[in-house]
């Protein structure tokens, strides 16, 4: 297991073994920061409001009070149109780890800065007992 510090995200060991294998570890900058420095811990013992992979989350935009659900997914999962991002897309990635109360923060594919508090989760796979997807 590679060394824990504290990075102020959570990810289950699952998520960042599967992560670190993802695209031939060819990962966006913002995982590829915050994987290193992330709180790892077992999937059993992940508290109920982090972000792990298929979550369901409630955003809500901070410029426009736009609330949103989405569920970061592996990339042969995602549908966009559907609330489902890629974990590899700007706006999964920064919600990965990220706990309610908490302001996710990412730049559009045309360099626009975007902001969004997490308001809730919705569904998080481990708390409906599910610790392998």
């Amino acid at each position: 297991m590679p060394t824990v510090k504290s990075g102020g995200r959570t990810l289950t060991q699952l998520d960042f073994t599967r992560l670190c294998k993802l695209n031939g570890g060819l990962l966006p900058d913002v995982l590829d920061d915050h994987l290193p420095v992330a709180d790892l811990v077992n999937s059993r013992e992940v508290p109920g409001d982090v972000i792990t992979m298929y979550s369901q989350v409630e955003i809500c935009m901070q410029e426009t009070g736009l609330r949103l659900r989405l569920t970061p997914v592996y990339p042969t999962d995602a549908e966009p149109v559907s609330g489902f991002v890629s974990v590899l897309s700007p706006v999964g990635a920064s919600l990965l780890g990220l706990s309610v109360g908490d302001t996710a923060t990412w730049c559009t594919p045309n360099g626009d800065a975007c902001a969004a508090e997490v308001v809730s989760i919705l569904f998080q796979p481990e708390a409906s007992g599910d610790f392998t997807t």
